[in-house]
């Protein structure tokens, strides 16, 4: 039976922790050491929504492992724009790879790819949905620099829409973290997402205030205000720039409190931020790479 990565929810912890556990064995290859683990695989990428990290971690993660990759472009240069239907594309790809990296702006497209390929596929983001290999990262994260045992986090930002939090805020709730949500009313984690965090064990609670918490927490988790998930402008310009992290901010933070963002960032963290002792974002990118080679080797059998 094939292992797709569709969505948190499809992992229990023990299966989670069993691939924290082995990424940490390949950061050393991460970092350059040489490795034929997938040599003679091939992993096919579809992006249908614009991507840096995710797209380029999970190429590296696979050359760095000794395997290629083979990228379907933009949409526009493909049988996409010819109408092509993601069902066919998928069925015709999963005979050219042996695993599939999918970003597609529709919720619940990479579980219906899943249907229809005879490879595994890897949910790279589905819209508002799910991105369960960035939720991976951040655990990873999390473990490397602070730790996952008796978690106090906020999560701040774009709680409606941001497929990054919501898949983070499940697997947190599988560690009975204290879960923090700051927002604007207006992008507010959805009820039907906090009634199930709390029944998986998650202590939630919520505020419109980051200086309300910034002193108890060890984890500040902030995203960007997602303007292309608002279907309305107008709404987007109520919110924009609802928070921004300082040097300022940080003085009444725990020396150690670590700062992530899953970027790409706008104006939500100073650049000031970024020479601090709080700043892990640019490292937790790094840590997308291990935590993807254990991913895609785990997909393609080779561990």
């Amino acid at each position: 039976m094939l292992r797709h990565i569709i969505s948190m929810r499809d992992f229990s912890r023990d299966e989670i922790d069993d691939i924290l556990t082995k990424a940490r064995d390949f950061e050393t290859i991460a970092k350059g050491e040489k490795s034929v683990l997938l040599s003679g695989k091939i992993l096919a990428t579809l992006f249908y929504e614009p991507s840096t990290r995710t797209r380029l971690s999970f190429e590296t993660a696979m050359k760095r492992l000794g395997g290629e990759v083979i990228d379907l472009g933009a949409t526009e240069t493909s049988s996409v724009a010819k109408g092509e239907s993601l069902a066919d594309t998928i069925r015709v790809i999963g005979n050219y790879a042996d695993a599939i990296v999918l970003r597609h702006p529709r919720e619940g497209s990479a579980r219906m790819a899943a249907e229809y390929s005879n490879v595994p596929i890897i949910n790279a983001g589905d819209g508002a949905g799910h991105h369960p290999t960035q939720t991976l990262l951040d655990l990873y994260t999390i473990m490397r620099e602070s730790s996952l045992s008796s978690l106090r986090i906020a999560l701040v930002g774009d709680l409606k829409y941001g497929r990054t939090v919501h898949s983070l805020a499940y697997a947190l709730s599988l560690y009975h973290a204290n879960v923090i949500l700051v927002s604007p009313a207006q992008l507010r984690m959805p009820d039907v997402i906090k009634k199930d965090l709390k029944k998986q064990g998650a202590s939630i609670s919520e505020t419109t205030s980051i200086e309300d918490v910034i002193g108890g927490i060890d984890v500040l988790y902030v995203t960007r205000i997602q303007k292309e998930r608002f279907p309305d402008p107008a709404e987007y310009l109520k919110v924009a720039g609802s928070y921004r992290v300082t040097e300022e901010l940080l003085k009444k933070a725990s020396d150690k409190l670590i700062v992530m963002h899953p970027l790409p960032r706008l104006e939500e963290i100073d650049p000031s931020v970024d020479k601090t002792k709080y700043a892990r974002y640019f490292q937790q990118s790094f840590y997308g790479v291990p935590v993807r080679m254990a991913l895609l080797a785990m997909a393609m059998g080779a561990i």
